[in-house]
């Protein structure tokens, strides 16, 4: 069975209201290999108490844990807000063929927000990154983060 770009990205969601549920910045993400979801990952910063266990982080080590391998080529990570520079990194390294986001992240984007991803490819490994433009699902995404940074707040 295929599953499209939406599955993967309700899938996303449901980590991200997990980070949510935790008390974490509700980000989510998956990686997908040959159609079907082989790891899952959500910010565990607060958790952790890491720096860097964010959704993409847990994600990418997982998927090399199934695969058992580093090389995650053959590899798309679908992630709820776009990546910083760290897991930009992380994806590059993994070999990953390429990743989707939904939201824009103006604070630590580093696809077109902060960074633009077309400077950090000057690597040997060559990434695709796309905005998945499906608003249902962005809406979900941007009120889950919009709630949390609200209630920290109040």
């Amino acid at each position: 069975m295929y599953f499209n770009e939406r599955y993967f990205f309700e899938e996303a969601l449901k980590e991200a209201e997990q980070a949510f549920r935790e008390g974490e910045v509700p980000v989510g993400c998956v990686i997908a290999h040959e159609g079907k979801i082989i790891a899952r990952g959500h910010n565990q910063t607060e958790a952790l108490r890491d720096p860097t266990a964010h959704a993409e982080i847990i994600a990418i080590g997982s998927a090399a844990n199934y695969l058992n391998n580093w090389r995650l080529s053959g590899c798309t990570l679908y992630v709820t807000l776009e990546p910083c520079l760290m897991c930009v990194g992380a994806m590059i390294f993994s070999r990953i063929d390429g990743f989707y986001y939904l939201l824009e992240d103006q604070k630590f984007g580093s696809v077109e927000s902060q960074l633009k991803i077309d400077d950090l490819l000057k690597f040997n490994h060559k990434l695709s990154a796309s905005k998945f433009d499906e608003p249902e699902l962005k809406e979900r995404a941007r009120l889950l983060i919009k709630t949390f940074f609200k209630s920290l707040r109040e």
